[in-house]
C-alpha cells in the first residue's frame, strides 16, 4: 500500500526492510487462522507478494488473488517463482473491483494503517467475502511502539526532523481492530497480539536495511552531514551488539479477525 507521503514502488528494498518482517508476523497469523485448505483468498494490500508467497507455502488454497495501488510492488511479486497461479491487479482498498461474495477469506497484511478509511476498507473486504467467510488483518501497533523502526523514527524527530507518517495509525490499535470488525458488521471477533524478533548480521546491516524505507531513505538523504552522524550514534547506542556483532530486536503486531454473517444473504432482503 501506499499514501500520498509514503510510497513503496521498490519490491527488492521493500523485501528488505519489511518483507521478513511480514513473513515473520505473518507465520504466526496464518497459524492463528488456521484456515482450511482449498480455499479462496483475496489479499488486501499485498505489496510485494512477501505474505501472499508465505500464505501460499502453508494454506495449500485454491487460488489467491492480490490487489495492490503499486504497479512497480506488483512486478516484483510476479516475479515470484511460488507466486506463479496467484493473480494480481492494481486498486484501491477502498473499492475492491471484485463481486459481492468472491472469496472465501480476505487478509489486510500491515496495511489497515495506509487506508485512508479503514472501516470502508473493511465493509469492502466484509462485501467480498461469503457468508461464513473470515475477513482478518494484522497490523504493526503503531500509537504503542510495535513498528520495527520506531526507535530510529523516535531518534529521527529528536532532532527535530519530521518523517512522514501513515494516514491511519489509530486504527491499528487493538481495540480499535474490534470496533472496526464490529462496525463492519462482522461476527465472531478475536483479537491477538503477535511479538517477532529479527536479527541483522551487524549494524551496517541494519542502517542499509533502513534506507530502504520509503518514510526515512529520503528523510536521511536530505539530513546534514553532522545530524547524520549524531543520529547514527544514538542509533546505534540503541542498538546493542553480541559478541559476534549482530543486532536482535522485538517488534509487535496486533491481529483480528471475524466471519461475514452466514444470515447476511437472508437479512438483507
Amino acid at each position: 500500500m501506499q499514501t500520498n507521503a509514503i510510497r513503496f514502488n521498490n519490491g527488492a528494498a521493500y523485501e528488505r526492510y519489511m518483507g521478513k518482517w511480514s513473513q515473520l508476523a505473518g507465520a504466526t497469523f496464518l497459524d492463528w487462522l488456521s484456515p482450511e485448505p482449498t480455499r479462496q483468498w483475496l489479499d488486501v494490500g499485498c505489496g510485494n507478494g512477501a505474505f501472499t508467497e508465505l500464505l501460499i507455502e502453508r494454506c495449500s488454497p485454491a487460488s489467491v488473488h492480490g490487489i495492490d495501488p503499486s504497479g512497480e510492488q506488483l512486478a516484483y511479486a510476479r516475479g515470484r517463482p511460488a507466486l506463479r497461479t496467484a493473480q494480481f491487479r492494481v486498486g484501491d482498498a477502498m473499492a475492491l473491483p471484485y463481486p459481492d461474495a468472491t472469496f472465501d477469506l480476505a487478509v489486510m497484511p500491515l496495511v489497515i494503517f495506509f487506508v485512508p478509511d479503514p472501516a470502508r476498507g473493511i465493509v469492502e473486504m466484509g462485501r467480498v467475502v461469503r457468508p461464513g467467510g473470515t475477513v482478518a488483518a494484522y497490523a504493526w501497533d503503531m500509537p504503542g511502539g510495535g513498528f520495527p523502526y520506531e526507535m530510529l523514527l523516535a531518534e529521527i524527530r529528536g532532532l527535530g526532523i519530521a518523517v512522514p507518517a501513515p494516514p491511519s495509525p489509530d486504527a491499528s490499535r487493538m481495540n480499535v481492530m474490534q470496533d472496526l470488525w464490529a462496525g463492519a458488521g462482522l461476527v465472531e471477533i478475536e483479537t491477538r497480539g503477535i511479538d517477532v524478533r529479527r536479527t541483522f548480521a551487524d549494524f551496517a546491516d541494519f542502517w542499509e536495511t533502513a534506507l530502504g524505507a520509503p518514510s526515512v531513505g529520503p528523510t536521511l538523504a536530505t539530513m546534514a552531514d553532522d545530524d547524520l552522524a549524531t543520529l547514527k550514534t544514538r542509533v546505534r547506542d540503541r542498538l546493542p551488539a553480541d559478541a559476534s556483532g549482530r543486532i536482535t530486536y522485538d517488534a509487535r503486531a496486533n491481529a483480528v479477525k471475524g466471519q461475514v454473517p452466514k444470515l447476511r444473504a437472508a437479512n438483507a432482503h
